[in-house]
Formats: structure tokens, sequence, C-alpha cells
């Protein structure tokens, strides 16, 4: 499954870098997100949501709504199965625009849903 990590961290206490390694442990094909990094370990890095061709299942979010509000018209662009909030992360009109597109929202923690096997 390829999953968008929007957010992303080189800093191995932040969930957003937990989350990339465990989701890669998982076999899922991740897409880290964050436009002043480019590499966490062999993870390259995309500096913009746009910058990323491959068909999106899941985007999972690890920023504020005040930068998922900036990035919702590329968020929803990308036409993902499903978003997750998490912790930290709702963003209330984001999800409304999602829903009404048919996108599925969560209000989830990602490393959760993928230690108890919802993901």
């Amino acid at each position: 499954m390829n999953v968008v990590v929007i957010g992303a961290s080189d800093k191995p206490d932040r969930y957003s870098y937990k989350a990339i390694m465990l989701l890669q442990q998982k076999g899922h094909t991740v897409f880290a997100v964050h436009p002043r990094i480019q590499k966490i370990h062999d993870l390259n890095v995309f500096p913009s949501l746009k910058d990323i061709t491959e068909k999106i299942d899941t985007i999972t979010l690890y920023v504020g709504a005040d930068i998922s509000s900036q990035m919702a018209q590329d968020i929803i662009q990308a036409k993902p199965r499903r978003i997750i909030f998490n912790p930290g992360a709702e963003n209330h009109s984001l999800e409304e625009q999602a829903q009404a597109l048919g996108i599925k929202t969560i209000l989830a923690c990602t490393l959760v849903l993928l230690t108890t096997g919802q993901f």
C-alpha cells in the first residue's frame, strides 16, 4: 500500500519518524513529505505532495491544521482512499472537504492502527 506521511521527521523521537519506520517494517511503500528534509535514512523525502506521481492509498497527517489547510488543495487532488488525522493534526474543514468527495477520514493514531492490526 502506498502511504504518504505529511510532516515527516528525521528525528527518531518524533511520531512521524516512528510511523515511517513501522509502515516500512509492515511492508508499505512510504512517501515522506517535508519541505526541508531530503532523506530519512535511505528514504527520499519529497518537498511537496505534488512531487509524488504514484497512486496514493493513504495520507497520514503529522502537521497542524494551519499547515494542512495550506496543503488542502494538494491533499484533495491526490485523491487518496483515506486520510488519517493523527492526534494534534485534526482539521475539521479538510475532513469535511474530503468526506464530500468520498475520501474516508479517520481520527486516529497511525502507530496504534499499525500495532493493533487495524491499519
